[in-house]
């Protein structure tokens, strides 16, 4: 049989068969549809505010719940990117400028929706010198000003064609949660990730750490696009060597028929193995279930990762 985590090299471009029957989604991945009045109410900030969020660009499965919490991740640096991934639902192209007002946008919805816990994210900006690294700072400095208790988790693209002190920039704006997603396994990369590296996204997150050991560190993978459990289980292992503390597991769901095809769907029984296997390695937090996405109930991991750290500091 031939290893699944290998995409067919003898036909690239056919390799994620987006066109192919989807397996039938199953109970457990359905949700409920956004219309409560929680829900027009977030909708109706990002819009005053001239927000992009990628619960919207993405076509999150969670935004009905999110948004009606008043929970929303900000997407910063405009709603086009510079990449191509396979996987992903946020328009690829030429990018507008940088807008210089957005931080303090973004500061402002904070403060108006009363967030304990933003999540801050980005498109990809290779267009830029240093792929944006100053315009996160600046956010996060923006958000600090004028909500100096809410906790900031920002979810960065690679920085892959910068220079590498640009991560320096963002690391000692002083995010309290710094995630870089893997997405998938090593093998799966020419396919679904095509203009990313692996070794690098682990080494940049591996480097947060060398720049800040006291800061957190989260990444997180789909499954579901054609990966072996083995694969999975070793791709934990490379974080851990990175020093990553939180990973996050979901299921991959296929936005258009454009894009990467699901393999199958990840039964709940797989999500909880993955999940006793990441304990096991060494995270400090894991989330892993169907539905689970990097930023879906952040505020509430995070208090149980700032617990589980002073748990662990306890023992030692």
């Amino acid at each position: 049989m031939r290893d699944l985590t290998i995409p067919d090299q003898r036909h690239p471009e056919k390799a994620h068969r987006p066109d192919q029957a989807q397996p039938k989604k199953p109970d457990w991945i359905r949700v409920k549809a956004p219309v409560s009045q929680g829900y027009r109410d977030t909708h109706k900030i990002m819009r005053e505010h001239k927000l992009v969020t990628v619960c919207e660009e993405a076509g999150c499965p969670n935004v009905g719940e999110c948004w009606s919490q008043g929970h929303a991740t900000m997407m910063i640096m405009g709603e086009i990117c510079t990449r191509g991934c396979t996987f992903c639902n946020v328009a690829t192209g030429k990018p507008q400028a940088l807008d210089a007002f957005e931080p303090g946008r973004v500061a402002d919805a904070v403060k108006k929706l009363g967030l304990k816990h933003v999540v801050i994210t980005s498109v990809d900006r290779d267009d830029v010198e240093d792929g944006g690294a100053e315009h996160f700072a600046m956010t996060i400095r923006a958000v600090r000003r004028q909500s100096p208790d809410t906790t900031i988790e920002i979810l960065t693209p690679d920085f892959l064609k910068c220079a590498p002190e640009v991560l320096e920039t963002v690391v000692k704006a002083g995010p309290d949660v710094f995630n870089h997603n893997l997405e998938t396994v090593p093998g799966l990369y020419p396919t679904v990730r095509p203009g990313a590296r692996y070794f690098h996204s682990l080494r940049l997150l591996q480097r947060v750490k060398e720049i800040d050991p006291g800061m957190f560190t989260k990444s997180g993978i789909m499954v579901g696009l054609g990966e072996d459990r083995q694969s999975v289980l070793q791709v934990m292992d490379d974080m851990r060597s990175a020093n990553v503390d939180f990973l996050t597991i979901g299921q991959y769901l296929q936005p258009t028929p454009k894009h990467h095809r699901v393999d199958r769907f990840v039964t709940p029984d797989e999500f909880a193995g993955y999940e006793k296997a990441a304990y096991g390695k060494g995270f400090l937090m894991v989330s892993a279930t169907p539905l689970t996405r990097s930023s879906y109930h952040a505020g509430d991991d995070f208090e149980r990762l700032r617990a589980a750290r002073m748990a662990k500091l306890g023992r030692a």
